[in-house]
C-alpha cells in the first residue's frame, strides 16, 4: 500500500469507470487495475465489484472510503499549511511580548510590517504575558518569536543556548516618583535615597525583578518594599498615586504630568549595559 495507490482507489470509487479514472489519473487501465488488487490483497477484503458495464464499491468500500477521504484531505491541508508557513509572502505568525510593549512598540511595528506590500497575506497571533512565562512558551513553541526582555536562566539551562537574540530597544532604569514627592524637586538622586521611602517593586515572574535587584544591592541599607507588581503601567500607576517609588524603564508612554522620572547618578552599573539598560529584544528559539 502506498499514496498513490490511495489516490487511484479514491478517483476509481469517484467515477465508478475504470477506463475514465484512468484517464483522470494519466496512467494506464493495467496500472489503475494492478494498483486496486494489489490494495485488495493487502486488506484482504474486496473493495469493487461489478455493477452492469461499470463498477461500484462494496460495502466495505464504502466504509473505506470515508477513512481514506478524511485522511488525504488532511494530507492535503497539511501540504498547504507547510507552503503557506514556508512562503515569506504568506503564512502565520504566533507573536509574544511584555504587556508594556502593547501600547506603542508592538502596534507600530505590525503597522509598519503591513504596509509592505508582500507582507499583505501574512497573520498574527497574539499573546501577553512576562518575559519568563513568554520564553517558557517560546521555548515549547507555542510563539514562534517573542518580544521580552533579557532572561538569564529558563529551568537548568542558559537562556543564551536555547534562544536567539536581537536588540531592539533600550531602556535605562530610572527612578519614578510622583510630582508632589521629596525626591521630584531634590537636584541630585543617589542611591540612599531610594531606601529612605517605600518602593513598589517589579514581581520576581518578571524579567526586570534580577535587575532592579542589582540595581539595589549598591545601595546603602535595605529597600523598604511596600507592593510587587509584575507590569510596568501598574507599577507607574501606584506610584502616581503616592503609594511609593519605583525604578522602571525609561517609558515614553508615561505621563509626565503624574509622574516624575530621575536619573540614579552613583549607580555604578550604569557603565555595563546589560546591569544598568532594560534590551526589548527579539527572541526565536534557536534551531
Amino acid at each position: 500500500m502506498n499514496l498513490r495507490h490511495l489516490m487511484f482507489f479514491r478517483e476509481l470509487a469517484h467515477t465508478q469507470h475504470m477506463a475514465q479514472a484512468a484517464e483522470n489519473l494519466g496512467i494506464s487501465q493495467p496500472s489503475l487495475s494492478y494498483a486496486i488488487k494489489k490494495l485488495e490483497m493487502e486488506l484482504n477484503v474486496p473493495l469493487f465489484e461489478p455493477d452492469g458495464r461499470n463498477i461500484k464499491l462494496t460495502p466495505l468500500g464504502k466504509i473505506y472510503l470515508e477513512y481514506i477521504n478524511e485522511s488525504l484531505n488532511s494530507l492535503n491541508h497539511g501540504n498547504l499549511l507547510i507552503k503557506q508557513l514556508t512562503n515569506p509572502d504568506e503564512g502565520h505568525v504566533n507573536l509574544g511580548f511584555t504587556y508594556t510593549l502593547g501600547q506603542r512598540l508592538v502596534p507600530e511595528i505590525l503597522s509598519n510590517f503591513k504596509k509592505v506590500k508582500n507582507n499583505q497575506n501574512i497573520s498574527f497571533t497574539l499573546g501577553q504575558s512576562n518575559s519568563a512565562s513568554l520564553l517558557r512558551d517560546l521555548y515549547d513553541e507555542k510563539y514562534d518569536i517573542v518580544f521580552s526582555s533579557h532572561i538569564d536562566q529558563i529551568g537548568d539551562q542558559s537562556a543564551d543556548s536555547i534562544f536567539a537574540y536581537q536588540k531592539l530597544v533600550e531602556q535605562e532604569i530610572v527612578l519614578s516618583v510622583p510630582t508632589n514627592h521629596p525626591l521630584a524637586t531634590q537636584k541630585h538622586i543617589l542611591l540612599k535615597d531610594l531606601t529612605q521611602y517605600p518602593m513598589i517593586i517589579f514581581s520576581q515572574s518578571s524579567g526586570l525583578r534580577p535587575l532592579i535587584d542589582k540595581i539595589l544591592k549598591q545601595a546603602p541599607g535595605k529597600p523598604k518594599i511596600a507592593y510587587q507588581v509584575e507590569e510596568d503601567h501598574t507599577i507607574a500607576g501606584f506610584v502616581e498615586y503616592g503609594l511609593g517609588i519605583a525604578l522602571i524603564p525609561n517609558l515614553t508612554q508615561l505621563n509626565n504630568k503624574k509622574i516624575i522620572l530621575r536619573h540614579v547618578e552613583d549607580n555604578l552599573l550604569r557603565s555595563c549595559p546589560r546591569s544598568m539598560i532594560f534590551d526589548i529584544l527579539l527572541c526565536k528559539k534557536r534551531v
